[in-house]
C-alpha cells in the first residue's frame, strides 16, 4: 500500500486544501461523493468490513455499504484529478495509510484534524474517530445504539422505581466490560441488578477468536477492555488513550480451557459508554482525593457527577471521551437542571487536547447555539478549577453551562 498512499499524496497534492476551502468556494459539503455523506458512508463500510478477516481475498458482490463508498470515493477521486481506488483492499488500505486531511474531500472547517485516521495504523482497525463518524451517518432506526440501551435501562429501572439499580447498570458496564461463564452467573445473582438482567444477556456477546492467542484471552490492564493480539507477541487496545499511553499492559488473562464462554460488551457501548465512564471513574476518584462528595450519574443519569463542596457549593459534570470536537460541538446542548446545581460543565480528557491542541476551539465554532452551550474543561482544567473553589478563589474568566429546562436524565 506505501505506493498507492505515494500516489495519492503526488497525484493529490492540493487535496489538504480541500477540507479548509471547500465551504468557501461555495462546494457542497453534503455531496454525496465530496464531503460528509462520503466519510459517513466510509465509516459505515468499515465498521462492517472490520468483521472480514482477509480482504485480498474478498469477491464480489461486496457488502452494499462497502460498494457504495467504493464507488463514491472512485467519483470523488475522479472529480480532483485523482486515480481512484482499484478495489476494496485499497480503499481499505487508504483508510489505514492516508490521514483525512490530504483526501478530496470538501469538509467543514475544523472537521478533519492534523494525523486523523479512520483506521488504525497498526491494527487496520476502525478507529474511535470513524466510530463516531459511523454514528453520525447510522440508519435513524439504528442510530445512537448506545442511546438506545441506555434509554431501555433507564426505563426498566424508573418502572421498578430503583434509581441504585440504574447507577449499578452504569457502573457494570464501566468496570465490568468483559465477562466469563463464571462472571455472569454472579451478576445475575445480583438482584440490585434484577431490573436489567435481560439486558445484559442482551448486550454481553460472545467474544470472536480474533482475539484469542495461544488459548487465552487478555484484557487490557487500563481500560479492562480485550486485547487485540498483533503478530507473534505484541498487543493492541482499541481505545485511543490507552495507545496514546504506550503498550498496553496485560490484565486479566483468561484461559478458555478455564474461563469456557468469554462475553464483552457490543461495540457500540464499549465505544460510548465504556470508554467515557472510565474517564468518569478516574475524574471521580482525582475529586473524592481533594476531600469532595461525588455522586454518579444522579437523577437517573441526568448528567455524569454531581460534586458537593463542604460549603454547600454543587457542580453538574458531564464527561465526554470524543474524538471530534466538531461532532462534539454539534451535540452541545445545556445540562439538565434536575438534581439541581450551581455550575455546570462538559469534561474531556486531556489526551485528547494533547492529541488536537485546537480541540476546544473548534468545539466552540462547531456549537449551533454557542450562548447556550456548555463550557468545556479538559479534566485536569476541571481539578484546578476545584483546587481553586476548595481555597475559595473563583475563576471568572470562562463561561459555565447555562439553565436547561430538561428534565429527563441522558445518557
Amino acid at each position: 500500500m506505501n505506493g498507492t498512499s505515494q500516489c495519492a499524496r503526488e497525484q493529490g497534492s492540493g487535496s489538504s486544501s480541500f477540507a479548509s476551502t471547500g465551504a468557501a468556494a461555495g462546494i457542497d459539503t453534503w455531496s454525496a461523493w465530496q464531503g460528509i455523506p462520503l466519510l459517513q458512508t466510509l465509516a459505515q463500510a468499515l465498521r462492517v468490513l472490520e468483521r472480514e478477516p482477509d480482504l485480498d481475498r474478498f469477491t464480489l458482490p461486496y457488502p452494499a455499504v462497502a460498494q457504495h463508498a467504493l464507488d463514491r470515493l472512485s467519483v470523488a477521486c475522479l472529480l480532483a484529478g485523482e486515480r481512484p481506488p482499484a478495489s476494496l483492499a485499497e480503499l481499505v488500505a487508504r483508510c489505514r495509510d492516508i490521514p483525512l486531511e490530504d483526501w478530496p474531500l470538501h469538509l467543514p472547517a475544523g472537521t478533519a484534524g492534523p494525523g486523523d485516521l479512520l483506521l488504525d495504523p497498526d491494527s487496520g482497525r476502525p478507529t474511535d474517530l470513524c466510530h463516531e463518524w459511523a454514528e453520525t451517518g447510522a440508519d435513524p432506526a439504528v442510530r445512537h445504539r448506545d442511546r438506545q440501551i441506555v434509554h431501555t435501562a433507564l426505563t426498566l429501572c424508573r418502572e421498578h422505581g430503583e434509581e441504585g439499580s440504574y447507577s449499578a447498570f452504569r457502573g457494570l458496564l464501566v468496570r465490568r466490560p468483559v465477562l466469563t461463564a463464571a462472571d455472569m452467573f454472579e451478576v445475575l445473582g445480583d438482584m440490585l441488578l434484577e431490573p436489567v438482567h435481560d439486558l445484559i444477556r442482551y448486550i454481553y456477546q460472545e467474544v470472536p477468536r480474533s482475539y484469542r492467542r495461544d488459548g487465552a484471552y487478555v484484557q487490557c490492564g487500563r481500560c479492562l477492555t480485550l486485547l487485540t493480539p498483533l503478530g507473534a507477541a505484541e498487543w493492541w487496545c482499541e481505545r485511543d488513550r490507552c495507545r496514546r499511553a504506550g503498550p498496553p499492559p496485560v490484565g486479566r488473562v483468561l484461559r478458555e480451557t478455564e474461563a469456557g464462554t468469554v462475553l464483552q460488551l457490543e461495540r457500540a457501548l464499549r465505544q460510548f459508554v465504556t470508554g467515557p465512564g472510565r474517564a468518569e471513574a478516574d475524574l471521580e476518584g482525582e475529586l473524592r482525593a481533594l476531600g469532595l462528595t461525588i455522586e454518579m450519574w444522579p437523577g437517573y443519569d441526568a448528567y455524569d457527577l454531581l460534586v458537593v463542596f463542604p460549603d454547600g457549593l454543587r457542580w453538574a459534570i458531564d464527561v465526554k471521551d470524543w474524538a471530534s470536537p466538531y461532532f462534539l460541538g454539534r451535540a452541545a446542548a445545556p445540562v439538565p437542571r434536575n438534581p439541581p446545581y450551581d455550575e455546570a460543565f462538559w469534561v474531556v480528557p486531556r489526551h485528547r487536547v494533547d492529541a488536537r491542541p485546537d480541540y476546544q476551539q473548534v468545539y466552540e465554532r462547531a456549537c449551533e447555539n454557542p450562548r447556550t452551550a456548555p463550557a468545556l474543561l479538559t479534566d485536569t482544567e476541571l481539578v484546578r478549577r476545584a483546587r481553586h473553589a476548595l481555597r475559595g478563589e473563583r475563576i471568572r474568566n470562562l463561561r459555565t453551562s447555562p439553565t436547561s429546562t430538561k428534565e429527563d436524565g441522558n445518557a
